[in-house]
């Protein structure tokens, strides 16, 4: 899986990575009980601190997405993300309102707006890019 991380963005350099490992996981490019690289390994790799990659590591074991071992070191969860529940789909929608109330305020129809989510969607659903 290749990391991309804009360090121009205003979006935190462990949220774009947090965001990345998630996508990978979506796409099916990483699969359940796989490895990733240790906190140091990928901090040397992508050029960034080890305490941004172990605050990414940090959130995805905190929502079910990694477990992190001692011997085993770091996996994506085997036995896949948790579902979702009445929190998630809580924590979903107060996402989702700012970014349509900006639509809105932008002239992004609801058509457009539904077929651009339908899209990503897809392509998360076929596992490629």
């Amino acid at each position: 899986m290749l990391i991309n991380l804009d360090f121009e963005s205003n979006e935190p350099i462990y949220q774009q990575l947090v965001h990345q490992i998630i996508e990978g996981i979506a796409r099916k490019e990483i699969a359940p009980g796989e490895g990733l690289p240790s906190v140091r390994s990928l901090a040397s790799d992508i050029g960034i601190n080890l305490h941004t990659v172990n605050k990414a590591y940090q959130q995805l074991k905190q929502d079910g997405f990694i477990l992190i071992h001692r011997q085993k070191g770091v996996v994506v969860n085997p036995d896949g993300v948790p579902k979702a529940d009445a929190n998630y789909k809580k924590q979903l929608e107060k996402n989702l309102r700012p970014l349509i109330a900006e639509s809105i305020c932008r002239d992004v129809s609801e058509e457009e707006f539904l077929r651009l989510c339908s899209t990503i969607f897809e392509t998360y659903q076929g596992g490629s890019a």
